[in-house]
């Protein structure tokens, strides 16, 4: 990969639009597809693309050597379906979508075989949405998943690693789709089900003037895109219920040890819980 490849992002949302500021800010030649004029001519105006459509169409999506999806996954799947015949040959496809057994297979085995798909998840993102809420910087230092299978070639898992390493990633990994599945189940949808699940069990109106911090940032991600989570979670719905069952548990040993007032039990999940937190304390 170097400054001549010419990169399409189709999608240009918060993720899509941060990505195109990123890399035409790295001097990429940078086009966009979107659903909206208006979210068009606005990253035209504000310089993160240098050419968009509304329309896909070959003569404009072949112009480029590298595309990357910011749709949801089953938008993705149908856009490959309806127009994949509009990729230049020994195009490389990559993504930003949050489950990847569900999607990764069926695409490779429905794209053409002179176009490769490397997939690919920041972990990285805003509970804000559209373009207007792009923030180039929120890829600094955060981690990045790459999701091979036996079908991907090396030159494309190094061009993705590439792609992760210009957008300001400081951790770049390498996972199986099952491996990424069970990993994003845990530290991302069951977050955003526990966030979820905590708003709605008690009327909220008035507890914002008596709550501290502890509340604000734990239920932060219960700010969601109500049409893209409950996609992400049915297509990653047997990892994900394995993750929930995993917390019930749990929870429901310290509720227990609450009850019989058992201290020591106590204790003892919390010095777990402070000693693995401080894995994730970022310096």
């Amino acid at each position: 990969m170097d400054k001549e490849s010419k990169i399409l992002i189709v999608g240009l949302g918060m993720i899509g639009a941060s990505y195109a500021e990123k890399l035409h800010g790295l001097g990429f030649f940078v086009g966009g597809l979107s659903a909206r004029q208006s979210t068009i001519d606005k990253a035209i105006e504000s310089n993160i693309i240098d050419c968009g459509s509304i329309d896909v169409t070959k003569e404009f999506v072949s112009r480029f050597d590298i595309v990357v999806f910011a749709l949801y996954p089953k938008k993705f799947i149908e856009w490959i379906s309806l127009y994949q015949d509009c990729l230049k040959s020994g195009a490389l496809v990559t993504d930003v979508t949050g489950v990847k057994s569900a999607i990764v297979y069926r695409i490779q085995g429905m794209l053409r075989s002179d176009v490769e798909f490397i997939a690919a998840h920041p972990m990285a993102g805003r509970e804000l949405q559209g373009i207007d809420n792009r923030c180039a910087e929120v890829f600094d230092g955060a981690n990045y998943i790459i999701t091979p299978t036996p079908a991907n070639t090396t030159k494309a898992i190094d061009t993705a690693a590439e792609i992760g390493r210009l957008l300001g990633f400081g951790h770049i990994s390498v996972l199986s789709p099952e491996e990424h599945d069970e990993m994003i189940a845990f530290l991302s949808q069951l977050t955003h089900c526990i966030a979820v699940s905590l708003m709605c069990c008690k009327e909220s109106r008035h507890l914002v003037d008596y709550t501290g911090d502890s509340f604000r940032d734990l239920t932060r991600i219960a700010n969601i895109n109500e049409n893209m989570w409950p996609e992400l979670f049915a297509m990653n719905k047997e990892q994900l219920l394995a993750q929930m069952n995993l917390f019930e548990k749990e929870f429901g040993r310290l509720k227990n040890a609450i009850a019989a007032d058992d201290i020591d039990t106590v204790k003892e999940m919390m010095i777990t819980s402070t000693e693995r937190r401080k894995l994730f304390n970022k310096k």
